[in-house]
């Protein structure tokens, strides 16, 4: 039987999210700060001789050929001319339209285990490169670090900042990206800010405004959480998500929003569990 190579694609959060402007192609010009948590999806991949990428697990919703584990692979094959292919497994937790970066985290798992798999060798660089013609996440979820990112989110300068432990609730509503960004009543003019240090002042989210009016689930999760801590939205999705000084705390709160609320609690990371996971391959 073929081994399997076997690695979590773990959650980010935003900590925060500023618009500064709308550029001439469509995208905008932001400001974010990139922390991962430990909690996320897990793909395993076995290599297969014939070239064929096929994932196993099926998607609800989502056509095979489209999935971003699919194109990703397939581009890491164009790029290093590998004659191998693949069979991928996704243990799926992370929620679609979430936030929290479960596609593009599956992506960079994707280059970042094939790679590997296939002894491409292609370097950090190289598979960043690569994830930005997929999504503008992927890039920091490839890296692995804790970063302020600017530019559309793909110009990363790694940080540490603190790693508490989260709540993060997870409203049973999908929020299109897309919708949030062309909305009339966005924010697209917040001043530019330097790296170091970002403010605590400055951990607001452009987006949460928007996000609250367009949907009343994000607004009741960002209010009952907001009970117990700074209650704050993460990047364009409908997760919400608060510190708190440790674990015990953290779980209690989740306990006592059980009743209404969907969510989970993970400790924060500056270094991803993904990359933690290939150094001990090493």
């Amino acid at each position: 039987m073929t081994s399997r190579l076997t690695l979590p694609a773990p959650a980010k959060l935003n900590l925060m999210l500023h618009i500064l402007g709308r550029r001439a192609d469509g995208y905008h010009e932001l400001q974010t700060l990139f922390q991962f948590l430990d909690h996320g999806d897990e793909l395993s991949f076995a290599a297969r001789e014939d070239g064929e990428i096929r994932l196993v697990t099926e998607i609800p919703g989502v056509p095979h050929d489209s999935n971003l584990i699919v194109r990703a692979a397939r581009k890491l094959q164009q790029l290093t001319g590998t004659t191998l292919g693949a069979d991928i497994w996704l243990d799926k937790v992370l929620p679609m339209g979430g936030g929290i970066g479960g596609g593009s985290s599956d992506a960079a798992t994707t280059l970042l285990g094939l790679d590997h798999l296939w002894n491409t060798r292609c370097g950090e660089d190289q598979l960043a490169e690569l994830g930005l013609g997929l999504g503008a996440d992927v890039p920091v979820f490839v890296r692995g670090h804790a970063a302020f990112a600017e530019g559309v989110g793909e110009k990363l300068t790694p940080v540490d900042p603190h790693e508490p432990w989260y709540v993060v609730l997870v409203p049973q509503v999908s929020v299109s990206t897309a919708e949030i960004f062309s909305h009339p009543l966005l924010t697209r003019n917040s001043k530019p800010i330097k790296v170091r240090p970002v403010p605590e002042g400055n951990s607001r989210n452009d987006c949460q405004a928007v996000v609250e009016q367009s949907y009343p689930e994000v607004r009741n999760s960002l209010n009952l959480l907001n009970k117990f801590t700074n209650a704050r939205l993460t990047g364009t999705g409908s997760c919400v998500f608060g510190a708190f000084p440790d674990k015990a705390e953290a779980d209690r709160v989740l306990a006592l929003l059980a009743d209404s609320q969907t969510g989970f609690v993970a400790k924060g990371s500056n270094v991803s569990m993904l990359h933690r996971k290939l150094r001990s391959l090493r």
